[in-house]
């Protein structure tokens, strides 16, 4: 199953959307804290990204601030993992980050979005999860929307928007991000 086959949708006015406000405005009170920390203070940006996340990151977790997510709660990463500054994970869909990814700096992953049609563009939030594989890098400015999997050992270049699955070993690019080639090992 594809993960855009795993949309939701929260509408308004219901105790899903009210629990999605909540979170929100948790992690609103958390990032400013995390956001006037710098690269220097590596355990205390770690302790307070695994507050914001729910769960302690590995050791080896290096993120620069500054750092913006709309929730927190639905963001899983592996060992390794390399965040740059003013990076966006919008993870109402869920994000889940593998082993040994680096995420370049002004990344946007957002799991989220609304209806197309405009009679429904109001009714709430769709959301649909990301899938980073292990030892991913994502380069400067890329986005990455929800309900894709981007594959293990894959490159998604400077600007690249990815609205599709990208294979393992392939380097994307471009907007749409289409493969430009596979990646030797």
């Amino acid at each position: 199953m594809s993960n855009k086959d795993r949309t939701i949708m929260i509408h308004r006015r219901t105790p899903e959307s009210a629990a999605m406000v909540a979170n929100t405005q948790r992690a609103m009170a958390i990032t400013p804290v995390l956001n006037r920390l710098t690269y220097a203070d590596g355990n205390e940006v770690r302790a307070v990204f695994s507050d914001l996340i729910g769960r302690r990151v590995d050791d080896s977790f290096t993120l620069i601030p500054p750092f913006y997510t709309a929730h927190g709660a639905d963001i899983r990463v592996g060992r390794n993992v390399f965040i740059n500054q003013n990076c966006t994970i919008y993870d109402l869909g869920g994000v889940d980050i593998g082993d040994d990814v680096l995420i370049g700096p002004n990344v946007s992953i957002i799991t989220t979005g609304h209806p197309l049609e405009p009679s429904r563009r109001r009714d709430g939030v769709t959301a649909a999860p990301i899938v980073i594989e292990r030892n991913v890098w994502i380069a400067a400015g890329a986005t990455i929307i929800g309900g894709v999997t981007v594959g293990e050992n894959s490159v998604v270049a400077a600007g690249a928007v990815v609205t599709k699955d990208v294979p393992p070993n392939s380097l994307v690019a471009g907007v749409p991000a289409k493969v430009i080639r596979m990646i030797e090992g």
